[in-house]
């Protein structure tokens, strides 16, 4: 595409297609105050507020996925498209709430206890948002109790644990333990990562995926809460 600077280029002027299309290029390159103007385009000219997050924002989120996957992008150009992807979601949540739009699902997600490591679970959360995920960040550092406890308040369909230190993954199992002893494992998918883990770690615990990045987490749990819902109404 040929590059316009920013002074040539008044979103004002683009057609709803071209609007999209820039907005994908803005999101890519980190842009949140472009995000914000392009949201708020769509908005006037009459887009709801599910269009202009599924084509402009999610789709414009699963470009950077991919090529963050790919080894394109890296963890501080992901997070500049993930803050630009907030500001427009700032402007949509709202209304969203309005019309009580079928989000994909709920997250609840925390770094475990002993683990004050955040940069990958943040960029986790952001990635799951923007891919249509209602996300519920307990933060750093969080005991069992307090998973429990979130997964009691909040009933979502996914738990996501993170660690980043060989001394505190063994929590996870520690946790999913406990939820196996309180009969509460199959109510929900249970997602783990960060930078130690791998696969046969995530089986050993008794995790339903090991996700070694955050746009492998987007697609994971949208394909599992997909797989569970079809099989629930299967059934």
């Amino acid at each position: 595409m040929q590059a316009m600077s920013d002074d040539d280029l008044d979103l004002n002027d683009l057609t709803d297609d071209e609007l999209v299309s820039q907005m994908h290029d803005d999101l890519y390159d980190g842009l949140a105050e472009e995000i914000v103007e392009g949201t708020n385009i769509l908005l006037e000219r009459g887009w709801p507020a599910e269009k202009v997050l599924s084509d402009a924002l999610v789709e414009g989120m699963r470009i950077v996925g991919i090529d963050f996957r790919d080894g394109i992008l890296f963890v501080p150009e992901v997070l500049l498209a993930a803050n630009a992807m907030k500001g427009g979601m700032a402007v949509l949540r709202p209304l969203l709430a309005e019309t009580g739009a079928e989000r994909v699902g709920t997250v609840v997600i925390g770094t475990v206890k002993g683990d004050i490591h955040d940069i990958g679970k943040n960029l986790v959360a952001m990635m799951l948002e923007g891919a249509g995920f209602e996300v519920i960040d307990l933060g750093i550092n969080n005991p069992v109790e307090s998973y429990l406890a979130a997964l009691e308040e909040h009933s979502p369909d996914i738990l996501g644990m993170s660690a980043l230190l060989t001394t505190t993954m063994p929590y996870m199992k520690v946790v999913i333990d406990t939820m196996v002893e309180q009969g509460i494992r199959d109510d929900y998918i249970v997602l783990v990562g960060g930078a130690p883990l791998n696969e046969e770690f995530g089986k050993a615990v008794g995790a339903d995926a090991y996700c070694r990045d955050a746009a492998v987490a987007a697609e994971t749990a949208q394909a599992l809460v997909l797989a569970r819902r079809a099989a629930a109404s299967a059934s």
